[in-house]
């Protein structure tokens, strides 16, 4: 990683991660960040976790969300947390490759994912913290994956994942589903508990994970447009590239 003695912005360096609500609109701002590299000349890679496609982990994260194993709260938090984690781990010496062939690598959702969704089902502050440290901790320090230069939270008003949730929602990235609901989209109290979560993530850590505020002056959200000029202007704040 290099550094400009001015201004202090990082150079070359570049996995950046998208976070935030189920249905706060994830996978549009992905694409908007990728045409705006590519519009500038730069590779980039593009991971969404979990991956429900894979073996093992990523099989096992499938049939929990749709329901398998029972409802948000029927499986151990710690347990569900190390199935989302073995995703990631597996994919690890594929980010970091990529990284070292100077590519820059989007995720959508990472391990501020895992903790804000896994916390959030915790009976009180004490066990939420302790679980957050936990999954901190396996993800970084023992299953070493790379650790993003940055990650952004899209705070959306939460009448727009309210209606988002609502809705009949396809693609290629819901047919780990199976025609099913996923679990931890049903409540819609347990999001506002997320969010939350993810607050408090970036209260404890404001170097790694900031919050853009995708509402107008009125409370509504911004268009796609709107919101990526925001992501694009805080990545431009902190990296040269």
């Amino acid at each position: 990683m290099y550094f400009c003695d001015c201004s202090l912005k990082k150079y070359i360096m570049a996995f950046f991660v998208i976070e935030g609500l189920d249905g706060a609109g994830k996978s549009t701002q992905l694409e908007l960040l990728k045409d705006h590299f590519a519009n500038i000349g730069k590779k980039t890679e593009y991971i969404h976790f979990p991956t429900t496609d894979s073996p093992i982990f990523g099989d096992l994260v499938s049939r929990f969300l749709r329901g398998e194993f029972g409802g948000i709260k029927d499986v151990n938090p710690y347990l569900v947390a190390l199935l989302f984690a073995g995703d990631r781990y597996n994919l690890k010496n594929k980010i970091n490759s990529w990284l070292e062939e100077g590519k820059i690598v989007i995720n959508d959702r990472y391990v501020f994912s895992n903790i804000g969704f896994q916390c959030a089902k915790m009976n009180n502050e004490k066990e939420a913290d302790e679980l957050f440290d936990w999954i901190f901790n396996l993800e970084f320090e023992y299953f070493k994956i790379p650790k993003p230069d940055l990650s952004i939270f899209l705070d959306v008003p939460f009448s727009f994942t309210e209606n988002k949730l609502k809705q009949t929602r396809e693609g290629k990235d819901r047919e780990y589903l199976q025609g099913k609901k996923d679990i931890h989209e049903e409540d819609l109290n347990f999001q506002k508990s997320v969010r939350k979560t993810y607050l408090r993530a970036i209260e404890k850590y404001p170097n790694l994970i900031i919050r853009i505020d995708c509402s107008d002056d009125n409370g509504q959200i911004l268009s796609p447009e709107s919101i990526s000029k925001l992501i694009i202007k805080e990545i431009e704040k902190r990296f040269t590239f």
